[in-house]
């Protein structure tokens, strides 16, 4: 949403000069008040239709990927560094070919989604996987088995804290 909003404050910027250019040539003062309201109003509702569109289309661009990514993971029956390829290469891929043009220039989108996504998602996904992998090395399989809940978690963490 913050970059949605960003985006069209700046290119509001050439827009509010256009106002100041009219509030310059117009001697009334009720008229360069309504000019500046108006102006305000407008710039306002731009800021907030970009931060709505913005907040979709990141929201989409997400659910698009995790849902792919547990997609591969419950279809694999393994969670590794392929199943983020595939969701970044599949969602890449399927966001190049709603961007518009013709049908060649969408297939040349859906082909360069497809290799950017892979390439970028493969280190990510690599990461992701080392660092739960760090994670799970501190023993939670052990505190799993202790017991869960709110009481269990003080205990714990009492009798770390006493050594």
């Amino acid at each position: 949403m913050l970059y949605g909003g960003s985006r069209e404050a700046v290119a509001s910027v050439s827009k509010d000069a256009e106002v100041m250019l009219k509030l310059g040539s117009t001697p009334d003062k009720r008229e360069q008040y309504r000019l500046m309201r108006d102006a305000m109003e407008k710039r306002f509702i731009r800021v907030t239709r970009g931060s709505i569109i913005g907040g979709i289309r990141l929201g989409m661009f997400t659910a698009a990927f995790h849902g792919v990514q547990n997609l591969l993971a419950e279809q694999r029956g393994v969670h590794d560094v392929l199943n983020v390829v595939g969701a970044g290469s599949a969602t890449a891929a399927m966001f190049g070919l709603i961007l518009p043009g013709s049908l060649m220039w969408r297939a040349r989108n859906v082909a360069l989604g497809s290799v950017l996504g892979a390439a970028v998602c493969f280190p990510l996904g690599w990461l992701q996987l080392s660092l739960a992998e760090k994670a799970n090395e501190g023993g939670l399989g052990e505190m799993l088995e202790e017991g869960s809940g709110v009481g269990s978690a003080i205990e714990r963490m009492e009798s770390n804290l006493q050594k």
